[in-house]
C-alpha cells in the first residue's frame, strides 16, 4: 500500500479510501470516498477544493426566474438545477406566446460546462435558453409590408428555365 493509504472499510473519515488517519491530520474528511492526494499540477485535491465551494450562479435576464440572487449550488446537483431553470425559460417562452397570440417556433437549452482551474474537475459553469416565437401581428407591421415588397421585387426573374 502506498503512503495515506487506509485498508479499513466502512462509511466516516476513518474508512474512506485514501483517507488520512485522525493521528496524522485532525482536518476532517469534506468528501469521503474522494482522493486526498494531491496530483500533478493541482494546487489541491479533489475533496479540498476552495473555488468549487464558493461557487455562485446567478440568473442575468430580464424574467422572472430562479437565481436572480447569486446562490451556491453543490456540483453534483448543479446540473439538474441548472436545467431545471433554463426550463423555466422555455415555460416563459411559450406562456408569453399564448398571451400575446404568438408560436413558439423554436426553443432550445444549452448546457455549458467549464474545467475547475483548481482542482481539474469539470463543473456545469450554467446554461442558456433561446427562443424563437413568430407572432401573428407582425405581418401587419410597417417592417414586415417593406420587407414584403422588397422580396417582391427582387424574386421575378430568379429562376429562369432555359429547357426551351
Amino acid at each position: 500500500m502506498g503512503p495515506g493509504m487506509s485498508t479499513a472499510t466502512g462509511t466516516g473519515a476513518e474508512g474512506a479510501v485514501g483517507a488520512v488517519s485522525a493521528s496524522e491530520d485532525t482536518k476532517p474528511v469534506v468528501n469521503p470516498g474522494e482522493s486526498q492526494e494531491v496530483k500533478p499540477g493541482k494546487r489541491v485535491s479533489p475533496a479540498e477544493c476552495e473555488t468549487c465551494k464558493e461557487r455562485k450562479y446567478q440568473d442575468g435576464s430580464d424574467e422572472m426566474v430562479s437565481f436572480k440572487t447569486a446562490q451556491h449550488i453543490s456540483p453534483t446537483e448543479a446540473g439538474t438545477k441548472v436545467r431545471a431553470h433554463e426550463q423555466e425559460h422555455v415555460a416563459n417562452a411559450y406562456e408569453k406566446a399564448a398571451k400575446d397570440g404568438g408560436k413558439v417556433l423554436q426553443a432550445s437549452v444549452s448546457i455549458h460546462t467549464a474545467i475547475c482551474p483548481e482542482c481539474g474537475r469539470t463543473y456545469i459553469s450554467g446554461g442558456e435558453t433561446n427562443t424563437k416565437i413568430e407572432y401573428s401581428h407582425e405581418e401587419e407591421s410597417p417592417y414586415m409590408k417593406a420587407r414584403k415588397k422588397m422580396d417582391a421585387q427582387m424574386l421575378p426573374g430568379m429562376n429562369l428555365d432555359i429547357s426551351a
